[in-house]
């Protein structure tokens, strides 16, 4: 299997740009095609499923899929805390990347994304990741509102999670 370091998962032309290494980044192998995990990931039934705090998405508006532009409504949940989000797909390259960025109201929260790369043996390389782009006075606010101080520590422990789940899924 060709391993593929995070970092080589933010570079070339699907990669975000401006936004320097990731926050928390997760990567695993997954005995399935890239076509199958992609289209777990871009299910937002299943993605809320594999989510460690998601805990509900639905398309907003036209055209209700993943393509670049579209729009999706989250809900979240860690405990008694709930809170909303909205996201806008950024990159939507079927069997290769899904990217979302994610806002409250108008401030920026999040850059969420699915790198999956195949390898010989016929089932992929998938490494999530996300970049914090919450402004520095909102941080505070939003430990509050999630009960999350650490975000980077969370995140690294919800990728984790959420990738096995993905694993666990696609090679049903």
């Amino acid at each position: 299997m060709t391993a593929m370091s995070p970092s080589d998962a933010h570079t070339g032309p699907t990669g975000p740009t401006g936004l320097g290494q990731p926050d928390a980044t997760g990567q695993i192998a997954v005995a399935a095609p890239t076509e199958r995990v992609y289209a777990l990931v871009t299910d937002l039934r299943v993605l809320a499923e594999l989510g460690e705090e998601v805990s509900a998405h639905r398309w907003v508006g036209r055209p209700g899929a993943a393509v670049v532009g579209a729009r999706f409504r989250g809900s979240n949940r860690r405990g008694a805390r709930r809170w909303c989000t909205t996201a806008r797909v950024t990159a939507a390259d079927p069997g290769r990347c899904f990217a979302f960025e994610v806002r409250s109201g108008p401030l920026p929260v999040s850059v969420w994304r699915y790198d999956i790369r195949a390898v010989a043996d016929g089932g992929c390389l998938v490494v999530e990741s996300t970049w914090d782009r919450r402004p520095r006075w909102f941080r505070g606010l939003t430990a509050l509102a999630t009960g999350v101080r650490e975000r980077t520590a969370v995140n690294d422990h919800n990728i984790a999670r959420t990738l096995s789940r993905l694993k666990e899924r696609a090679e049903r």
